[in-house]
């Protein structure tokens, strides 16, 4: 069981899913620990929770399923097509009490409801939304962004839905959401950098926030060692580590994954195949296992560079090596015990690799859920997805850390207004239900 403690404000919020039968919202800025609560609300609950995420990667981190296995949903719109359900699928959504979505901000309102049809007609409560389960939401609309389909998918949004955002779902006129939003920043501790996140979040950064992020990460050196370029494109991520990989002196050597079981296509949370050399800069992708009493060797995004791979792999973390062994990640699927009466998470696959990636570059999009002393953002000719700004800024820990590959320019700064309108709406209802307590 991961050793978490929650603060007062995370430990409310699990209260507020444990004790009640609402559905619920946790959301908030980056580095509020929403990661934190809700691992702790898998190991803890006493509920028949079942937990899922819109994407394969996404569904490994949390220890659950993606949307479309656990429902056994068809990839793209669905609409209102009939949904077939075979007997496990039926025994598996009547059985939970609780249903978890992590990352929803990635499902568009036509899973959602998808995901709602399925549960009535599962559980036979067809007027009841959810089929009179419990869903926690788990996400922040600022950072990731549904993905938008072909043309003619586009279309069956404009004209069903007010966006494609999960808020605007039919269900929820059924259903009453109550929102958390998380305010206490754990990854910042410099007020004056979290104030400046914040206005990139909302979008409303001045010339004086801009003129000093610009100042600090825009008119110095880029560092040639330590630090990790955030890019916008694979193809500039990738180019950069195979440029640098091949500078270094020697031999690579790579190793291969060890894959068992089906995992559904390639979704793997790192490299099937792994080259490196001494003196590769890589990125932890895990956390520790091996905790000590000063606290875990490395973290999810900690920058090392490898020392040495006779026989062993070393990495140096702050001028401290530390041997790294091999991890495996498991894919769970749920399942319906019929003795014990209860829900079972079953390992289906397992990936074992290094819990490594070459870190002199990495897309904002992976970034995400990680923290750097040092990174350089360099955002290309322009940004092209709302909140892809905000994501890679907020992966600093502080001002001083950052650098820029260009100037902030006033155009990458996008925030989409459905999601400004939903979020002043959950503002006004987080204040008027703190008002009634």
């Amino acid at each position: 069981m991961p050793d978490v403690t929650l603060t007062a404000e995370q430990a409310a919020v699990y209260q507020a899913i444990e004790d009640t039968r609402d559905h619920v919202f946790v959301t908030g800025r980056a580095g509020t620990g929403k990661s934190t609560l809700l691992t702790h609300l898998n190991w803890n609950t006493k509920k028949q929770i079942v937990i899922c995420a819109p994407t394969g990667v996404a569904a490994l981190n949390v220890g659950g399923q993606t949307i479309h296995s656990l429902f056994r949903l068809p990839i793209g719109v669905i609409a209102d097509h009939a949904i077939d359900q075979n007997d496990a699928v039926r025994k598996i959504l009547n059985a939970m009490d609780t249903l978890v979505v992590d990352e929803v901000s990635m499902v568009n309102a036509d899973l959602m409801d998808a995901m709602d049809r399925s549960l009535r007609q599962a559980r036979q409560r067809r007027h009841e939304p959810f089929g009179g389960a419990q869903v926690v939401l788990f996400g922040d609309p600022y950072q990731l962004a549904p993905v938008p389909g072909d043309v003619e998918e586009r279309r069956y949004f404009a004209d069903t839905y007010s966006s494609m955002w999960f808020f605007d779902a039919k269900v929820w006129d059924e259903a009453d959401l109550r929102i958390f939003e998380l305010g206490e920043v754990h990854r910042q501790h410099d007020d004056t950098f979290k104030h400046m996140l914040n206005a990139v979040r909302h979008g409303q950064v001045t010339a004086e926030i801009a003129g000093v992020l610009n100042a600090t990460g825009a008119r110095r050196p880029l560092p040639e060692q330590g630090a990790i370029t955030l890019a916008t494109t694979n193809s500039t991520v990738n180019r950069i580590n195979h440029t640098q990989l091949h500078r270094l002196p020697g031999q690579s050597l790579a190793n291969e994954a060890e894959v068992t079981g089906d995992f559904g296509g390639r979704s793997f949370p790192a490299d099937e195949r792994l080259e490196l050399k001494v003196g590769a800069q890589v990125m932890f992708l895990r956390n520790d296992t091996m905790v000590r009493g000063d606290g875990p060797r490395w973290v999810n995004g900690t920058i090392g560079t490898v020392t040495s791979m006779r026989g062993e792999l070393r990495v140096a973390v702050d001028g401290e090596e530390h041997e790294v062994d091999p991890v495996t990640w498991e894919k769970y699927r749920y399942s319906w015990d019929p003795v014990a009466k209860k829900l079972e998470r079953d390992i289906v696959a397992e990936f074992t690799q290094f819990p490594l990636r070459l870190a002199w570059a990495v897309t904002i999009h992976k970034s995400q859920g990680a923290s750097y002393d040092s990174a350089i953002v360099d955002l290309g000719p322009r940004v092209f997805s709302p909140g892809q700004t905000y994501v890679a800024l907020s992966r600093l820990t502080s001002l001083d850390g950052l650098y820029l590959a260009r100037p902030l320019r006033p155009s990458d700064i996008i925030v989409d207004r459905n999601v400004e309108r939903f979020m002043s709406g959950a503002a006004r209802a987080i204040g008027a239900e703190a008002a009634a307590e």
